[in-house]
């Protein structure tokens, strides 16, 4: 879901898979979310919380000094020293395929790497938002299906196996 709701991060060079790199490089990240300032000012003060942490580790360094040279917004709130423990909150966005939703995060760090979080986000059961997220699943497992469809003609063990199962089950009879 992260693929189809932010970016296809495993498409992207090893270096570039940072959100940082993403909300401030990518100008899809500006018209995703709604509150792009708040997200990017919460970004840099995350990364002051990690560089607090880690004052010597070198690709924060080239992170700091790459979004440094490439955005001035970056640079200015760079300078804040604002810091940053995200633990949960609400984001806004603006998808291009399904329009906007509003979800709720909450970060999670694990207790045997403490440099790693991840985030969990919903969405209110019922609402607009949760519509959006499932038509979203809905897209992802269709792109999924027709990009894992053999050529014209070929058809592999398993389809074969799947499709005298169906037939079984059309008849009303298991043939195993």
């Amino acid at each position: 879901m992260a693929r189809v709701l932010l970016t296809d991060f495993d498409a992207l060079p090893h270096r570039d898979r940072n959100m940082a790199r993403f909300i401030f490089l990518d100008e899809a990240a500006r018209d995703l979310y709604i509150d792009w300032e708040i997200a990017a000012r919460d970004a840099v003060a995350a990364l002051h919380l990690y560089a607090g942490s880690h004052p010597h580790d070198p690709q924060l360094a080239e992170l700091i000094g790459d979004l440094s040279l490439k955005d001035r917004d970056f640079r200015r709130w760079w300078a804040d020293h604002d810091v940053l423990l995200r633990t949960n909150g609400t984001k806004r966005y603006h998808h291009p395929l399904v329009g906007d939703l509003n979800l709720g995060y909450e970060a999670f760090t694990p207790t045997g790497d403490p440099d790693q979080t991840f985030a969990l986000h919903t969405a209110e059961p019922g609402s607009p938002s949760e519509h959006a997220l499932r038509l979203l699943a809905v897209w992802t497992s269709d792109q999924a299906s027709a990009d894992s469809v053999p050529a014209a003609g070929a058809r592999s063990n398993a389809q074969a196996e799947t499709e005298e199962s169906g037939a079984g089950l059309a008849r009303g009879t298991d043939d195993r």
